[in-house]
């Protein structure tokens, strides 16, 4: 894996082109091993402890989570919420030019990173794991405008087998009719019509330190893990300056940081 000094800076022209034309891109080998390493320790950390702001698989009731807290695998951890207050190794991260540059050039001269969405590490365990249907980041978001840009960063092994993501390249620029979602804005798969959107869905399988930019417009889904390890994946939401969240939303309730 590449060091911190060898690292691309930058999106190379057509890396920003297929960014426009997909709603996403995966950029290998991005942030270095220390970084990663540092982090999964961090991560195994507050797993083992349960410690901080946690989110449960029974909570979100997605197909393949427990009933509740209380069954069985009740207690598995689906992500560890507000990362940037966990360790200082975040701050430094996505302050890195090879992550900044990048940013800047799909947002603009001036990005802020939202606390309030992502932040976090998303933690996909065997055997209680759920399965995340086709949605997009936006749809309970509250901003000025819907252009904001995730960076999904790999801290092992993304597969299939253990519910790597998968997108649906440039269904940021979708416009849909309300019946073409359910009642929760997942894009529905039962409707004859998508069938052929949904065969040309893209499978991001990652190496540690591969990092996906994805549009908050994007449809992404995930299944669960099937393998006999934990998954993990850090991952942040990015906005311009000017895309400032609605005012009384849940997008305004934390503090944001100005990179």
């Amino acid at each position: 894996m590449l060091t911190t000094e060898q690292t691309p800076q930058s999106f190379t022209k057509d890396d920003v082109a297929a960014f426009e034309h997909d709603g996403f891109i995966i950029q290998r080998g991005l942030v270095p091993e220390t970084y990663v390493r540092t982090i999964l320790d961090v991560t195994r950390r507050d797993v083992s402890a349960h410690y901080g702001d946690i989110e449960y698989e029974a909570e979100v009731q997605y197909p393949g989570a427990p009933d509740s807290l209380e069954d069985e695998g009740g207690r598995t951890i689906r992500r560890l919420q507000q990362a940037f207050s966990r360790d200082p190794v975040f701050s430094r991260l996505v302050k890195e030019p090879f992550l900044l540059n990048r940013l800047q050039q799909l947002l603009g001269p001036q990005v802020v990173m939202p606390l309030a969405h992502h932040n976090c590490i998303m933690t996909k365990h065997p055997h209680y794991s759920s399965d995340t249907g086709w949605h997009q980041d936006i749809r309970y978001w509250s901003f000025s405008t819907s252009h904001l840009v995730n960076s999904w960063v790999a801290l092992g092994e993304e597969t299939l087998s253990n519910g790597c993501l998968r997108l649906l390249r440039g269904s940021h620029k979708w416009t849909l009719r309300p019946e073409q979602l359910d009642e929760d804005l997942f894009f529905r798969e039962d409707l004859p019509e998508h069938q052929s959107l949904l065969d040309t869905a893209v499978t991001a399988e990652l190496k540690a330190g591969d990092v996906v930019f994805f549009h908050a417009r994007c449809f992404h889904a995930a299944t669960r893990n099937y393998s006999d390890a934990t998954k993990y994946s850090a991952v942040f939401t990015f906005r311009s300056l000017d895309n400032a969240p609605v005012p009384g939303t849940r997008s305004a309730q934390l503090p944001e940081l100005l990179l």
